[in-house]
């Protein structure tokens, strides 16, 4: 008899916020080809769970909505779970450290390639659960490497915290006093390809971005400049992916203060007045489309 594991039955368990990109500016490229970005970054309390626990041998297993988009990149050695346990075990080795087998539990809650930095959210996460489980205290210049060997997001997600990024998305500004935002995500359940995204870009020398309210915790003020902020990715997005303007008019229409796309595309995000009326018309667009994916939650606090 297959057993059913969930994260709870797990010695420890480790949050993966979903990230979301209030504003990306797109102000640059290198000559190696990655793009220079400005964005402006929050963590949402909704995301994929961890759990990890000592075994015999190294295991991994899944559940969740978007589990079994997983299971084929899981069985390569293909997942980013799996490339930052072996990252950070060979770290861990490399300075006489002690990494010995562990079972990881990824609970799959967030459409996956959506925008929202599920799978960096889930490798920040497990470098965070192990080095817990390891009892490692590595330098925090060689966790900052790690983050950067998977990927420019995960820097970020190992924070997880408000803040404003730049260059390739490894140079972090922590923003202590942001309010926390009632939010509605969206995603078609369709893919977009985040290369061919950027190749439609018209320009990729726009404004950086400007804020003047790094100190502030005014919400209405920050959601009034948000408003007036912009994602450069989204115009060639939608010209991939008709149903992210469908999506984004939908979430509009629910009465959302703000209404963006997140990252690459196709999750949209709603902000609203307080956690009740974002449940309210998350209700209402799953009652729309019951066959896309919508979630009320709150973003986590610059102080939290």
């Amino acid at each position: 008899m297959t057993m059913i594991l969930a994260v709870g039955d797990f010695d420890l368990t480790e949050e993966a916020p979903a990230k979301i990109n209030l504003t990306l500016h797109v102000t640059g490229q290198r000559a190696d080809g990655y793009h220079l970005l400005d964005m402006l970054v929050t963590f949402t309390q909704h995301g994929d769970r961890l759990g990890f626990r000592a075994s015999e041998h190294d295991e991994f297993s899944l559940s969740g909505r978007f589990s079994p988009l997983l299971a084929a990149d899981a069985d390569a050695g293909g997942n980013l779970v799996l490339k930052a346990r072996d990252l950070l075990r060979r770290a861990a080795r490399d300075a006489g450290l002690e990494a010995p087998p562990v079972h990881i539990h990824l609970e799959k809650n967030l459409p996956v390639a959506s925008g929202i930095g599920g799978g960096s959210a889930d490798a920040a996460a497990t470098l965070r659960g192990l080095a817990k489980l390891w009892n490692l205290a590595l330098p925090l210049d060689t966790m900052t490497a790690l983050t950067l060997k998977l990927g420019a997001d995960v820097p970020m997600c190992l924070v997880s915290r408000p803040l404003i990024a730049r260059g390739i998305g490894e140079a972090i500004e922590l923003l202590p006093n942001f309010p926390s935002f009632a939010m509605v995500l969206g995603n078609p359940l369709v893919g977009v390809s985040t290369p061919e995204v950027f190749r439609r870009l018209v320009r990729k020398d726009n404004p950086p971005l400007a804020l003047a309210l790094q100190t502030s915790n005014d919400r209405a003020r920050w959601i009034a400049a948000i408003g007036g902020l912009r994602n450069d990715l989204e115009p060639p997005a939608r010209s991939l992916c008709g149903e992210i303007a469908t999506l984004s008019q939908m979430i509009a229409d629910e009465g959302a203060l703000v209404t963006r796309m997140s990252g690459s595309g196709a999750t949209c995000f709603g902000l609203f007045h307080d956690l009740e009326q974002a449940t309210a018309a998350a209700t209402s667009l799953h009652r729309l489309r019951p066959d896309w994916y919508f979630q009320a939650t709150e973003t986590i606090k610059g102080d939290a």
